[in-house]
């Protein structure tokens, strides 16, 4: 049989549909690769073959019935162990939520289930997806494909590692603070963090968030290829009455002015000299493609979205959050808050409304910027992939990864779609770029991302270093 890693999402699917290829052997082929390749990495932490085969099965005798399924008929996926999947634990990486076994599945994956998409595993992430770093005591470790001595990246870093890996063609993430974008930055994949309301999401184990996570947090896919990026997408949006955020919103606009802003050192970072070459690379394969790239003398602030996202994600209710971390012990969660203990004990209700009110004068400026030139290429981060769990090292070293994080951490309080492209392995070590756009307007991230792929090369599937 044709190796499926060997095929993009769109053709894979394509194959099982018109009977090419079955649904059940690919989703075998899958899961043998998996039982190989997996034990090296725990990237997948949930055993889904049972359920996989026989929905594999259910999908090959609506086929041959002459049912025609959807844009992701037979295509294997993976879910993150942070989102509702019927009958599975949403542990969030952590032994609290060890017990709580989901009785519904979060409205994206019903959407990428309606189709015809099979889940062959669940991903893992950091304890309470806080960090950059993909370890927890339930779980345990996942490993960087490339390079052990990396971290996979966070809190999506299940998702990338198995993406890169071949386990799978899709797989769902969620990004707060770059938890999408680092993950696929530090494996060598392509991710795309979605405008707000673009995917739905609600978990009805657990309930409602508090009001920033409700605000930035989004589900979004990572994939070796931008078009890949592009079906998962618009196999995950739509509207779902669980999530108030949800909107309809179209996948595709008008043209926009083919114009880039080439933002070398956004809110004053210093990135790595591979980074800025590689910025620089990515700025001439635009140019060759046709598009108008500039260096603009000014920029709407970043580093204030940073600071103000920080604190409605971590400072507001960081007393329940430390609780939680204390009762779990997880070291790097217990860092992590610990390190903005005495910021979130400034945060009151009048600190909320000032960050609420700076946040809806930040969303202009940028919006304003935006419509002139409807993209920016700006770094992922200002350093090569993280030691795995550098973060432990002490407060010096979380205070140096947060700020090397800014270009991530900075676009969710935006309300902006943001795209990570790899930009290749060298010596072990991936890098890539970030393209920014406004919001609903994925597509344009996706069409600049598509020039620089094909500029970069298409990731290639990678066994364990």
């Amino acid at each position: 049989m044709t190796d499926p890693n060997s095929l993009s999402v769109r053709d894979l699917a394509e194959a099982i549909r018109n009977g090419t290829l079955r649904a059940p052997e690919v989703t075998a082929a899958t899961l043998d690769r998996i039982a190989r390749v997996n034990p090296a990495l725990n990237a997948i932490v949930q055993d889904c073959s049972s359920d996989a085969l026989a929905e594999a099965e259910a999908l090959d005798a609506r086929i041959r019935a002459g049912d025609q399924p959807g844009a992701l008929a037979g295509v294997p996926v993976t879910i993150k162990v942070i989102a509702d999947q019927t009958g599975y634990a949403t542990t969030n990486g952590t032994t609290l939520a060890r017990d709580l076994i989901a009785t519904s599945d979060s409205p994206f994956l019903r959407h990428m289930r309606a189709e015809g998409a099979i889940v062959v595993g669940r991903t893992n992430c950091p304890a309470f997806s806080y960090r950059w770093f993909s370890s927890n005591a339930q779980h345990g470790t996942t490993v960087n494909p490339h390079n052990a001595a990396l971290t996979p990246g966070g809190s999506s870093g299940g998702a990338g590692s198995a993406t890169a890996a071949g386990l799978g063609h899709i797989a769902h993430g969620t990004d707060i603070a770059g938890s999408i974008r680092y993950p696929a930055y530090a494996c060598g994949v392509q991710g795309l963090r979605p405008t707000p309301g673009r995917v739905p999401a609600f978990n009805l184990s657990g309930g409602d968030r508090l009001i920033g996570p409700q605000m930035m947090a989004v589900a979004g896919p990572l994939a070796r290829r931008v078009d890949d990026l592009r079906l998962g997408l618009a196999a995950m949006s739509g509207y779902a009455p669980e999530d108030p955020l949800s909107t309809p919103a179209p996948l595709s606009g008008p043209a926009l002015p083919r114009r880039v802003a080439l933002v070398r050192r956004p809110g004053g970072i210093e990135p790595d000299p591979r980074i800025l070459a590689d910025l620089d690379r990515a700025a001439d394969l635009l140019r060759r493609d046709g598009w108008q790239v500039e260096e603009p003398d000014s920029l709407p602030d970043l580093r204030e979205a940073f600071d103000l996202q920080i604190d409605l994600w971590l400072a507001d209710g960081h007393a329940e959050k430390l609780a939680a971390a204390q009762l779990e012990g997880d070291a790097g969660a217990l860092a992590l808050l610990n390190f903005y203990a005495d910021r979130a004990a400034r945060w009151d209700s009048a600190a909320l409304s000032h960050a609420l009110l700076r946040r809806s004068g930040l969303i202009r400026a940028w919006r304003a910027f935006l419509a002139d030139t409807p993209l920016v290429l700006m770094p992922v981060c200002a350093e090569l992939p993280f030691r795995q769990d550098e973060d432990l090292d002490g407060p010096e070293a979380i205070a140096r990864l947060w700020q090397a994080q800014l270009p991530q951490v900075a676009i969710p309080l935006l309300g902006l779609p943001a795209l990570a492209v790899s930009s290749g392995v060298e010596n072990g070590i991936p890098s890539g770029v970030q393209l920014v756009a406004p919001p609903w307007r994925e597509d344009h991230a996706l069409d600049a991302g598509e020039v620089l792929e094909r500029g970069f090369g298409i990731p290639q599937v990678v066994d364990p270093a």
